[in-house]
């Protein structure tokens, strides 16, 4: 408006320097401010127990955890709930202990998709007091990963038990199956998945048994996946979140164990640009993350020493 007003005037009276000046600052004044990209991250909390690898997902005002493992590589059926200040309480059981699961909220419901112990899951497990299965994959599936747009749930890639998959699945509360609605470059486990502006954005993962560096970009509304960046590094293992509009990927490891990542690194959704975005405590794979409000909760995982954490962290 500043401009389009000094502009209609200019035909009867040229600005004096002062009045430009006005303006120009009257200009800079009214643009939005720049949504920061770094994040800085506290600790809050602590975990009843050490856990790595466990199904996290936001309840909007903390997180809920399922299954996971523990400090000696067992699997385990806690159910967790986690408040955006850091405390945390069981919540009950799984039917059995599970890890290599993902969880994703839909509405106001928290669920479970796969996971594996002794053999990989196909069940969608809806969690709470009494854990129910409301719904199953087309196939079983462990090493996933999950998210939710638009009253959908999706699950990604997998490892079936002989078989990495590259599949995206798409279900609603209500379906008896989940369904394909796309598939990958390549079959994929472990990758870190966020979805934001109607699209699911997947990041690294192990490919074969390598670790990756593409970031993908999954259309709902196309089913076509594309390329649209890169890790610095390649990176599996890693959590992932959205917070200010863009997806945030927080620690991980390269194929190797002994070899987790601080990194905290932000992407753009509309360019794919990959940017560093602060650094965690300590280097960490498998951990859980779950946004709520203005921040992002991170719980437990392994560190480069083999050990299993029982922090809790908020990142915003």
């Amino acid at each position: 408006m500043v401009l389009l007003l000094t502009g209609c005037g200019a035909g009867t009276k040229t600005p004096s320097g002062p009045t430009q000046t006005t303006a120009a600052r009257a200009t800079k004044a009214r643009r939005a401010p720049a949504v920061p990209v770094a994040l800085t991250v506290r600790s809050v909390g602590t975990l009843p127990a050490p856990v790595m690898d466990p199904a996290t997902t936001s309840t909007g005002t903390g997180a809920l955890l399922a299954g996971g493992l523990d400090t000696a590589d067992v699997s385990v059926a806690a159910q967790v709930v986690v408040t955006g200040g850091g405390h945390s309480r069981p919540a009950g059981s799984l039917a059995a202990p599970l890890h290599d699961a993902a969880a994703a909220t839909v509405g106001t419901k928290c669920y479970l998709f796969g996971g594996g112990n002794l053999g990989s899951s196909d069940a969608i497990v809806r969690l709470g007091p009494s854990p129910t299965t409301v719904g199953r994959l087309p196939k079983a599936a462990s090493d996933v990963a999950a998210t939710t747009m638009n009253g959908t749930a999706y699950v990604v890639g997998g490892y079936d038990g002989a078989a990495p998959l590259d599949t995206i699945l798409a279900w609603k509360p209500g379906e008896s199956t989940a369904r394909v609605v796309g598939h990958l470059p390549s079959p994929l486990r472990y990758a870190a998945v966020a979805g934001i502006g109607g699209r699911l954005i997947v990041a690294g993962g192990t490919i074969g048994t390598s670790a990756g560096s593409d970031v993908l970009s999954f259309d709902p509304a196309s089913g076509s996946v594309r390329r649209i960046g890169r890790l610095p590094s390649a990176l599996t293992h890693a959590a992932a979140a959205t917070l200010r509009g863009r997806v945030y990927v927080f620690g991980g490891r390269s194929a190797s164990l002994g070899t987790q990542h601080r990194s905290i690194l932000a992407i753009d959704p509309a360019t794919g640009r990959v940017r560093s975005a602060g650094r965690l405590p300590v280097g960490l794979s498998d951990l859980g993350a779950a946004a709520y409000g203005p921040r992002v909760l991170l719980v437990g995982g392994r560190d480069a020493g083999g050990r299993v954490h029982a922090e809790i962290w908020s990142a915003g």
